[in-house]
C-alpha cells in the first residue's frame, strides 16, 4: 500500500465517558447493591466468632499458614477442598442462570468492576460536578489552579478507596485488628504491603481510568454470554416499533406519523458504557438499566407511557408489533434452560450441605510403609509399619484410642507409648507411627496380604472412624 493511503489502525484511542446523574428504581437498586456489597467486603474481616481458646476468633479467615479456611461455624481443611470447588461450581451455574434469565444482570449490578466504577464515578461527581461540568473540565486544555486542584482531590480520593480495598483484602488472611496495628506501625510482613500496593494500583486504574475498557476488552464474559441467552431472555432493549421515526416533541404536542422517541439522547448520556441502546443489542451493554430510568423520566415529562426502553424479550417483538400484550414475565424466566440451571445449582448445593452435615470431627488416614513391606523380628514374628494421621477438628484437645479388627493373632503397638491411646491437640493433625505384629507361623505371617481395619475412637464423646488397609506377610 502506498504512503498516500496508509493502512487504517486496528486500535482506537479511548474516548472518556462522563455519564450523567439519573434517578429511578434501577439506579436506586444499584445504590442498594453497591452499599451492601461494599459493606460486606470492607466489614466482614472485623466480625468476631468465638471458637475456643486455641482457634482464631475471626468469623471469616483464610489461614494459609495453618492451611485452614474458617467461615463462621464452618472450618474447611486442605483435604476438604471439594467444598471450595463446589462453591465455585455453584457460582458458575448461578451466573449461567441469571444470564439466561436476565442477560448480563451480574455485570450491571454486582460485578466488582461495576461496583467500584460506580463508587469512583460518584466521587468524581461530588468533586467535579455532573456530566456537563466534567465535560467542560475535560475539554479545557489549560491546566490552571482550579483544574489541578480538582484533579488532585479526585485522584487522592480514588487512591484512598484503592488503599482501603487492598487493606480489606489482606485482612481476610490474618487477624484483622492485629494486622491493622502491624500495618500502621510498619511491622507487618512485606507480602502484606506488596499485596496492598498491587490491589491499590489495580483498583485506582481499573475504576478510575480503564472502566468500560475492562468490561469490553479484558473480561471474557461479553463473548460467552451469547451462548447463555436466547430469544426468551429478558434484557434491556428499545421498542423501535413504538419509538420510530424519531423527532423533537414537546409536552402536549401531537405529531402525526412520529414515534415516541424525541431523540433527547438521555439514554446515551447516562450509559456508563457510552453506547446507544437504540442501535440494538451490543456486546458492550452491561444491562445496568440506567437508560430505562432516563427514558421513563423523559416519557413522563412529555406525557407518554413508560417502557420505550425496557426489559424485554425478542420473542415478544412480534406480539407487540401486532398490538398484542407480551408474555407474562414468569413465562420468560421459568423455561427449560433456566429450570435446568436451577436444578443443577440446587443439586450441587444440597450435595455440599449433605457432605457438610455428615462429615466427622475425627478422621484418620493410613499410609503403610512400603520399603520394606514387613520386618522379621528376633523372635520370628512379622511386623508391619503404618503412618497414621489423626485429625482432631474439635476446639479442644482430645484423647484418641486406636484399635484394630482382623485376624485375632494381630497385635497393635504405638510408637512412643505402651498404651493404645494418644492425645491429639485441638484443631490439629497428629502423625502417629503404628506397628501391627503377628507371631511366627501365624496365618497372616504366612499369607501375602491380610485385610485389617484400623479404628480410632474419641474417648470423650465415643465418636469413631476407621480406615481399611492390609497386613503383609511372607507369602509363598
Amino acid at each position: 500500500m502506498s504512503d498516500s493511503n496508509p493502512a487504517p489502525s486496528l486500535y482506537a484511542a479511548r474516548e472518556p465517558i462522563f455519564p450523567r446523574r439519573v434517578s429511578g428504581p434501577f439506579r436506586n437498586l444499584k445504590w442498594y447493591i453497591m452499599a451492601v456489597t461494599l459493606g460486606i467486603y470492607y466489614l466482614t474481616p472485623w466480625i468476631r466468632w468465638d471458637r475456643g481458646p486455641s482457634l482464631p476468633d475471626q468469623a471469616v479467615l483464610l489461614d494459609l499458614a495453618n492451611r485452614r479456611f474458617y467461615f463462621f461455624w464452618i472450618e474447611i481443611w486442605p483435604h476438604e477442598f471439594y467444598f471450595v470447588a463446589g462453591l465455585l461450581i455453584m457460582a458458575g451455574l448461578g451466573l449461567f442462570l441469571f444470564t439466561s434469565a436476565l442477560g448480563r444482570v451480574w455485570c450491571g449490578y454486582a460485578c466488582p468492576q461495576t461496583v467500584w466504577t460506580d463508587l469512583f464515578i460518584l466521587v468524581e461527581r461530588w468533586i467535579e460536578g455532573d456530566r456537563n461540568a466534567r465535560l467542560r473540565l475535560h475539554r479545557q486544555k489549560k491546566m490552571d489552579f482550579r483544574k489541578a486542584r480538582l484533579r488532585v482531590t479526585k485522584w487522592t480520593a480514588w487512591f484512598l478507596i484503592g488503599l482501603a480495598t487492598g487493606g480489606a483484602w489482606v485482612f481476610y488472611f490474618a487477624d484483622a485488628p492485629t494486622l491493622a496495628y502491624d500495618l500502621v506501625t510498619l511491622n507487618a510482613h512485606p507480602i502484606a504491603y506488596s499485596t496492598m500496593l498491587v490491589l491499590t494500583a489495580t483498583t485506582f486504574l481499573f475504576g478510575g481510568f480503564a472502566r468500560e475498557q475492562i468490561c469490553i476488552y479484558a473480561c471474557p464474559w461479553p463473548r460467552i454470554q451469547a451462548a447463555m441467552m436466547d430469544e426468551d431472555t429478558l434484557t434491556v432493549g428499545y421498542r423501535d416499533w413504538r419509538g420510530e421515526p424519531r423527532g423533537k416533541l414537546k409536552k402536549g404536542q401531537v405529531a402525526e406519523g412520529q414515534g415516541d422517541c424525541i431523540d433527547c439522547m438521555a439514554c446515551v448520556n447516562v450509559c456508563p458504557m457510552g453506547i446507544d441502546i437504540r442501535d440494538g443489542q451490543q456486546m458492550e451493554c452491561i444491562t445496568c438499566a440506567l437508560c430505562i430510568d432516563a427514558c421513563d423520566d423523559v416519557m413522563a415529562k412529555i406525557g407518554k407511557p413508560r417502557g420505550l426502553i425496557d426489559y424485554m424479550a425478542l420473542s415478544d417483538e412480534t406480539l407487540e408489533r401486532s398490538g398484542q400484550p407480551p408474555k407474562n414475565v414468569w413465562k420468560h424466566i421459568l423455561r427449560p434452560r433456566t429450570i435446568m440451571y436451577t436444578s443443577l445449582w440446587s443439586l450441587v448445593g444440597l450435595g455440599l450441605l449433605f457432605a457438610l452435615f455428615i462429615r466427622s470431627d475425627i478422621e484418620l488416614t493410613v499410609a503403610p510403609e512400603r520399603n520394606p513391606t514387613y520386618v522379621t523380628l528376633s523372635d520370628g514374628s512379622i511386623r508391619n509399619t503404618y503412618d497414621v494421621r489423626l485429625r482432631n477438628k474439635h476446639g479442644e484437645d482430645r484423647v484418641f484410642k486406636l484399635s484394630i479388627k482382623g485376624d485375632p493373632t494381630l497385635r497393635l503397638q504405638l510408637e512412643g507409648t505402651i498404651y493404645h491411646a494418644v492425645n491429639v491437640p485441638a484443631d490439629t493433625a497428629l502423625l502417629q507411627r503404628v506397628y501391627i505384629v503377628t507371631p511366627k507361623g501365624s496365618g497372616p505371617a504366612q499369607t501375602g496380604s491380610t485385610p485389617v481395619r484400623i479404628w480410632v475412637e474419641d474417648l470423650i464423646n465415643g465418636e469413631r472412624a476407621h480406615k481399611d488397609t492390609s497386613f503383609n506377610g511372607k507369602g509363598n
